[in-house]
């Protein structure tokens, strides 16, 4: 068993909930063993798996002492929010991380994101990912050089119309900015958002910088998979996680213009007339901007095939 910081508190506490992924979180286990920083720990969190996961971990825990197994308690809720709510109450480290199991770390990942961080005093790193289809080819890491960009609540517009991607397993977190915050546990999809969002309300600054230092696994059966084939769990979850995002913006004052229309396309996108309620109510706007954005989405689908015809013939 390598146990050489088993006695040592570790500076990196990786999280990594999973529910029936026997067939591939080998895969994410071994791009974690491969990393380069090597002061870590790692806490997967079982969500009642009922396939043969635990069978399939069982060699990387005899061998690996940086491998912890749990399996999610009754006092946090069923779902990745729950289960990473358990790891971060488990963890030791100075800093913390998100991985999923069915997804492939770049082998630099914890040693770029701790350096960044360490240098430049930051709070946070946020880094870029790139998505596969089914099967990893073990030859698709990428290293090109990458520029630092500071990053604080002046640029908050950018994360939450998602110019700047803060996915779940993007970025590394000083475990001092969650205190006491955690994931809400009601929400199954854009929980990461949601959450996210509450920690850079903090006014803290972290570092992004433009390198892909993950690789997430497209399938139908992820959560995101789910959403985008119309799964009613996750466009509730994603409603409930637009609505408190937009009240916290509220609160602090950064509704800006910028992400009021941002809401209001998000609200035509989902066909959800609450949303755009939602923000106007909360933006203060006036009755006739009010009357011009919820008539405009009561006759938009009459009015939809006529903006498709005029898009095809603009582009001819």
């Amino acid at each position: 068993m390598i146990n050489t910081f088993h006695n040592k508190i570790p500076e990196v506490s990786i999280i990594m909930p999973t529910f029936n992924r026997a067939d591939l979180i080998s895969e994410s286990l071994n791009s974690i063993l491969a990393q380069t920083f090597v002061n870590w720990e790692c806490i997967i969190v079982d969500d009642g798996s009922t396939d043969n996961t635990k069978e399939i971990l069982q060699p990387y825990l005899d061998k690996d002492a940086r491998l912890n197994y749990v399996e999610r308690t009754s006092n946090y809720s069923k779902g990745p929010s729950g289960c990473r709510n358990m790891g971060i109450d488990l963890s030791k480290g100075i800093y913390l991380i998100y991985f999923d199991s069915d997804d492939i770390i770049h082998p630099e990942n914890l040693q770029t994101c701790f350096d960044v961080i360490s240098n430049g005093d930051y709070k946070f790193c946020r880094y870029d990912k790139t998505p596969f289809i089914r099967k990893w080819e073990g030859n698709s890491y990428t290293n090109e050089p990458f520029e630092i960009e500071e990053f604080s609540i002046k640029d908050i517009a950018k994360m939450v119309t998602m110019e700047y991607g803060f996915a779940c397993c993007t970025v590394m977190w000083n475990k001092c900015c969650l205190n006491g915050k955690r994931f809400n546990e009601e929400l199954t999809y854009a929980e990461e958002w949601e959450f996210y969002t509450r920690l850079l309300l903090q006014d803290i600054t972290g570092a992004s910088i433009n390198k892909t230092l993950y690789y997430n696994r497209k399938h139908p059966n992820s959560n995101t998979g789910e959403f985008w084939n119309n799964d009613p769990i996750r466009r509730d979850s994603n409603l409930k996680a637009v609505k408190l995002v937009i009240d916290n913006l509220s609160r602090k004052g950064l509704l800006s213009p910028n992400m009021v229309q941002y809401f209001i396309r998000t609200g035509f996108f989902l066909k959800e007339i609450s949303v755009i309620e939602d923000v106007l109510e909360h933006s203060n706007a006036g009755t006739y901007k009010k009357l011009k954005y919820l008539w405009g989405f009561r006759i938009y689908p009459v009015l939809k095939p006529f903006f498709n015809l005029k898009a095809k013939l603009n582009k001819s």
